[in-house]
């Protein structure tokens, strides 16, 4: 490999990056780069953790991985410096939730690949084509498993691997809140159960995003929840059937009143 080649496989400076520890010695730490060929980086001991540091051996261990920041790369030697002090909480936490889906994908691919029996080459294709609308593999399954296989009919693929693809997405548990609330509905009219029946029948729905669920708890009380993929999905939606309930029921003369219950996150899957 010539050295433009390998330059080019180096990480770049600022860049977060999982690292397995090898090494540690009085001035740090050495350690591989496990998304780029094990290639080794140095941790110094100043970008451990800030003050004096006793014992290295507290902080990183041989064998243990680590979510680092790239701060130095000098390509014309292949070196590369790291920092621990310098990664924060959210940097740390999103790399790791890149990385496991990173692997989640890995073993999507692994198995449609064994499944249709399709060739590196084969797999290679597929993902180059997903890639061209999703920054990462696992973002399709997820929106498959979020919005339905129909947006798969956008790439040209075989309806194999279509199928296979819905099927691996179905693994996948997409997380939901939920907002509730009681209402409490009368009206003195003859046909009023018929008029609060028909009103409510006509929220209960699944559209832009969020699904709304009415059930009777026991007169005058009827619970509405809505699911979405966030609060603020759901918040609007929320808003919008109540208020909609209550316009239709104060036009026909009958009384409305609304109390929140605790909002929750559930999963759907």
């Amino acid at each position: 490999m010539s050295a433009a080649q390998e330059a080019s496989k180096l990480p770049d400076e600022g860049e977060i990056v999982i690292a397995t520890v090898k090494e540690v010695t009085g001035h740090g730490a050495y350690v591989t780069l496990d998304e780029y060929n094990n290639m080794t980086g140095f941790l110094h001991i100043s970008e451990i953790a800030t003050g004096w540091i006793r014992n290295i051996e507290r902080y990183v261990r041989p064998k243990q991985k680590a979510v680092l920041k790239v701060i130095r790369v000098n390509r014309a030697r292949g070196e590369v410096d790291c920092s621990l002090k310098q990664v924060s909480g959210e940097e740390r936490k999103s790399k790791l939730i890149e990385v496991k889906k990173s692997e989640k994908a890995d073993a999507f691919m692994d198995f449609i690949k064994a499944k249709l029996k399709l060739s590196d080459q084969q797999v290679a294709e597929i993902e180059d084509k997903v890639l061209q609308k999703y920054d990462y593999i696992y973002d399709i399954f997820e929106d498959i498993a979020r919005k339905g296989p129909e947006l798969l009919q956008k790439f040209d693929l075989s309806d194999d691997v279509k199928k296979a693809m819905e099927e691996e997405s179905n693994k996948i548990q997409v997380p939901h809140v939920e907002v509730r609330g009681v209402m409490e509905i009368s009206s003195k009219k003859p046909d009023g159960i018929e008029i609060i029946k028909n009103t409510l029948a006509g929220v209960e729905s699944s559209k832009g995003g969020a699904t709304t669920e009415i059930t009777y708890v026991g007169a005058p009380r009827y619970r509405i929840v809505v699911t979405a993929e966030n609060f603020k999905v759901a918040e609007k939606s929320m808003n919008n059937a109540v208020e909609k309930i209550r316009s239709a029921i104060e036009k026909q003369h009958g009384a409305f009143n609304f109390i929140r219950e605790e909002s929750k996150k559930s999963h759907q899957g």
